[in-house]
Order: C-alpha cells, then sequence, then structure tokens
C-alpha cells in the first residue's frame, strides 16, 4: 500500500481533523502528495505541520464550502500547482445539528446545511474537474453517510444532504466519465472523531450493538476504501457506493 498513490496528487477538504486528516495522512503514507483543505485555518497548519515533520509533501488551502469566491480562490491557488489526480469531498457540517425532529427544524438550518453540504460539494467539484481532466484518470470520492441509508431519525438535513451526495455522484460519474474522471462515493457509518462528540450515547450504541462486525468505527477503518478509489486498482469502477459501516447497513 506504500506506493499505491506514488506521485499522485490528491485534494482533501475538511482535512483539519476527523475523517479528513485520517484521509490526508493516507495519502502521504500512500505515497502521494495531498492539498489539504479546510475552514478551520489553525487547525489545518497544525495538522498540516505534522505531516511535513513526517517528511510529507504537503500544500494546504483555507476556504469556506458556503463561499463561491473563497473556493474559486483556492482552485485558483491550487491550479498554479499543476494538475491533480484525486479529490475527497469530505468538508460538510455535522457538528451541532442533529437531535431535532423534522417538525423542529428550521429553514435557516435546512439552508445551510444544503449550503455546505450539497452546494459546497458540486462547486468544489466543478473547480476540480479541469485540473482533474489533465491526468489519464482522474477521480473524485464523495463521503456520504449511511444515515441516508437506513433514514437516521432527528437528523434530517443532515441526511437529506448526504442522500443528494450519493444522487450526485451518480449524475457526475455519468457527466464526467467521457473525460476519464470516475467519481463514487463512500457511506461511513458513525465514527469516533471531533465531530461525533456531541452524538448521544446512546445513538453510538445504537451503531456498535447493531454492526455485523460489531464495535466502534475509527478513521482507520475507512481509509483503506478512499486509498482504493483513488488508486490505479478503481481505474474501472465509478458511480458507485461503497457502505464502510462493519455491515451496520447493506446495500
Amino acid at each position: 500500500m506504500n506506493n499505491l498513490l506514488l506521485g499522485k496528487r490528491i485534494v482533501v477538504t475538511g482535512a483539519a481533523r476527523g475523517l479528513g486528516r485520517s484521509f490526508a495522512t493516507a495519502v502521504v503514507q500512500a505515497g502521494g502528495s495531498v492539498v489539504m483543505c479546510d475552514v478551520l485555518a489553525e487547525e489545518l497548519q497544525d495538522s498540516a505541520a505534522s505531516l511535513r515533520e513526517q517528511g510529507a509533501q504537503v500544500e494546504t488551502q483555507v476556504f469556506d464550502l458556503s463561499s463561491p469566491q473563497s473556493i474559486s480562490s483556492a482552485f485558483s491557488a491550487i491550479t498554479a500547482g499543476g494538475p491533480i489526480d484525486g479529490l475527497v469531498n469530505n468538508a460538510a457540517l455535522a457538528t451541532g445539528i442533529g437531535g431535532k425532529t423534522m417538525m423542529e427544524h428550521n429553514i435557516d438550518l435546512w439552508d445551510k446545511v444544503m449550503q455546505v453540504n450539497v452546494r459546497g460539494t458540486w462547486l468544489v467539484s466543478q473547480a476540480a474537474v479541469p485540473l482533474l481532466a489533465q491526468t489519464p484518470h482522474g477521480k473524485i470520492v464523495n463521503i456520504a453517510s449511511d444515515t441516508a441509508l437506513w433514514g437516521a431519525p432527528r437528523l434530517m438535513a443532515y441526511v437529506a444532504s448526504k442522500g443528494a451526495i450519493i444522487s450526485m455522484t451518480r449524475s457526475m460519474a455519468r457527466e464526467l466519465g467521457p473525460m476519464g474522471i470516475s467519481v463514487n462515493a463512500i457511506a461511513p457509518g458513525l465514527t469516533r472523531v471531533e465531530a461525533t462528540e456531541y452524538v448521544p450515547a446512546e445513538r453510538h450504541q445504537l451503531y456498535e450493538q447493531g454492526r455485523a462486525l460489531s464495535g466502534a468505527q475509527h478513521p482507520e477503518d475507512v481509509t483503506g476504501s478512499v486509498l482504493y478509489l483513488l488508486s490505479p486498482l478503481a481505474n474501472f469502477v465509478t458511480g458507485q457506493l461503497l457502505p464502510v459501516n462493519g455491515g451496520f447497513v447493506f446495500n
């Protein structure tokens, strides 16, 4: 696995912490270089510095998924560094948006989640396509969620946004295939990271007891699937959704 992404330049959004940081780490451990992107500027620089200390080739870009201008500016800088081989659309709004029923949701919450998770993913992908098209096998990996597969309650805006990511993945695969770009998605289960610290203990327990492979899910349980989809091993795979949740949901 050490050379699986040798010479590949990969953009990872939401890379300052949690799953995104794990994806960025896995990329460089597999021989690639990484462009780490996040709105959390200080945490992003700390995470990047940690990887550089290990000899990794790391670039950083601070941008806000809710701002088209911010995304455009960041990708202008990324473009200056040359083509990219892959994009991991990991960044999303998740913290602090759960716990409300469908009836308790308000328009501001709904619009914010859709603006960041859905529109932001589309705009980042749109900005990345010209760079991905310059390589023989460009790859986009969208991070969805298995909440969209089992219909998690009290999380409707987030669930809807991740359902949209799954549908977008299939449409993008059709449109970008003629350009040599494959687009796939993974649907992780509830993972023990900073963004899920707010999740009630009973929801964690539901997952951990309900999995075919029982127990907690950690970032390292997810990274291998992303590396595969970014690698030459998946050159003929596109438009697919891979649940990575220990068998809580089968697809």
